[in-house]
């Protein structure tokens, strides 16, 4: 790789001025060079490929999606990436035709989750009062929430302490745990509710009610899309799979911009020189400015010798590892209708699988039609042991638990096992509050940005905005030192 906008040590090309990305190819550092307009730069990733978790496979006339399978469409940065992108035509929404339930398991079987939540509020008393999934106590504890006091303190929450107070046990339990922990990977009882689903206590403060604010926010969502006659449903892939984005961005970087296969070694800050200098195994890199999109362990090992506090904030956030394990199946070899996009698992189930996509049934062109492709997952924060296991094992345990499930009879025609380790943040209760601290100790240099994951959002979405944001922070740092 050369460094056109600044110097690197086989090559002493100096131009004005130029920024470097340090990175595992996340969507974070593919979505910011999109907003460094004009500013060439380089970057720098240990991985041996791009995209970070994105990635897709194509395998005996089936589309495995390794990682994510959609990104989610009310957070616009992803939208319009794909649309500057010329990708639009080629995004896909789920299939309809009565497959929308998300599915649960309930009591060893599945049942259909109750209609009517947005995430893990009611706002449609009567589907709820009809669903298997919530004892008559639970019903009546959750019809009570609307006379549950406001809290009296502001301050961050857990997402269990949370639910629990406002809704009950079960909900917790049955709905938010696997719904929004499932999200994050993470425990409930240490997740924050400031961090990832903040409109929540904001309508306990506003309206003094979750039901009632999610009623509201209901409505003011169906006149929105009815006056702008929405084109996207909230979760849409793209044909060919996910991977598709990543490989048309680096069609657009062009040769010799991204090196791969390079560990940081060192970060370093000439202060007279006002210049960056990145060392890895393979060489270094100099530039004006450095977007750092690492996760948050990693950037504190690069930037301990700057600023120790910060790497010490950086290495307090905690991450859990995960698998996604894609199996194929005859159909005729499930008698399950897969009559939803697939189920989740309560952890009060005591399954070896949080989750299961009917990708075959979500996604048309997935897998023939006489095939079934499943994408399960398993770790995060609640089973971390599993994946102590080596492969054979975990799959043997998924597939135990799809039997049971689904009353599969066949072995499957395909099964692949992705690990990814240390691959999501735990953002737990005050978490913002670092972020902040974070921040601040960041002022102290206005060339140096950080993105990705580890601070503001997980999805796809959140990451390249997170990245746009730190390319145009860089701008405006870069403009101070003219």
């Amino acid at each position: 790789m050369t460094l056109p906008s600044g110097r690197h040590d086989q090559g002493h090309h100096r131009h004005r001025r130029g920024h470097i990305r340090l990175g595992r190819g996340t969507p974070a550092d593919r979505a910011e060079p999109h907003r460094v307009h004009g500013i060439p730069g380089d970057t720098a990733g240990a991985s041996d490929r791009l995209g970070g978790v994105i990635a897709t496979e194509h395998a005996d006339n089936l589309l495995l999606e390794l990682g994510p399978d959609s990104y989610i469409t009310d957070k616009p940065a992803a939208l319009r990436l794909c649309e500057r992108l010329g990708l639009a035509d080629r995004l896909i929404a789920p299939q309809q035709g009565g497959f929308e339930t998300l599915l649960t398991v309930h009591r060893g079987a599945l049942s259909r989750s109750p209609r009517g939540f947005l995430l893990m509020a009611p706002t449609r008393v009567g589907s709820v009062l009809q669903s298997p999934v919530f004892s008559w106590s639970g019903k009546l504890r959750m019809a009570l929430e609307p006379l549950i006091p406001r809290r009296s303190h502001d301050g961050d929450e857990s997402l269990a302490s949370f639910v629990r107070r406002r809704l009950g046990r079960e909900v917790l339990e049955r709905v938010a745990q696997p719904l929004i922990g499932g999200i994050y990977a993470s425990d409930p009882e240490a997740l924050s509710l400031a961090a990832t689903m903040p409109r929540f206590p904001d309508m306990e403060r506003n309206h003094g009610s979750v039901i009632l604010g999610s009623r509201q926010a209901q409505k003011r969502r169906a006149q929105a899309a009815g006056e702008t006659g929405a084109r996207w449903s909230l979760f849409v892939s793209i044909d060919g799979g996910m991977e598709v984005l990543v490989r048309r961005i680096e069609e657009t970087l062009g040769p010799g911009v991204v090196r791969l296969g390079e560990t940081v070694r060192e970060l370093s800050w000439n202060a007279e020189a006002r210049r960056w200098r990145v060392d890895t195994g393979h060489g270094s890199v100099e530039g004006d400015a450095v977007i750092c999109t690492l996760p948050a362990f990693a950037a504190a090992q690069a930037l301990a010798p700057l600023d120790s506090d910060l790497a010490g904030e950086l290495g307090a956030i905690p991450f859990s590892s995960t698998a996604t394990i894609n199996l194929a199946y005859r159909r005729s070899d499930i008698p399950h209708p897969l009559d939803g996009y697939g189920f989740v698992v309560p952890h009060v189930e005591r399954r070896k699988i949080m989750a299961c996509t009917f990708s075959s049934v979500k996604y048309a062109g997935r897998a023939p039609e006489d095939t079934a492709l499943l994408r399960c997952f398993a770790g995060g924060a609640l089973q971390p042991d599993l994946l102590d296991q080596p492969d054979s094992l975990l799959e043997a345990q998924v597939r135990e638990d799809l039997e049971a499930l689904l009353g599969i009879s066949g072995t499957p025609i395909l099964c692949r096992t992705t690990r990814y380790p240390d691959c999501m943040p735990q953002y737990n209760v005050g978490h913002l509050d670092r972020v902040e601290r974070i921040e601040t100790r960041l002022q102290q240099f206005p060339t140096l940005a950080l993105a990705g994951k580890s601070y503001r959002g997980v999805g796809i979405a959140d990451c390249i905005h997170g990245g746009e944001t730190a390319a145009e922070g860089i701008v405006e740092g870069l403009a101070q030192g003219e």
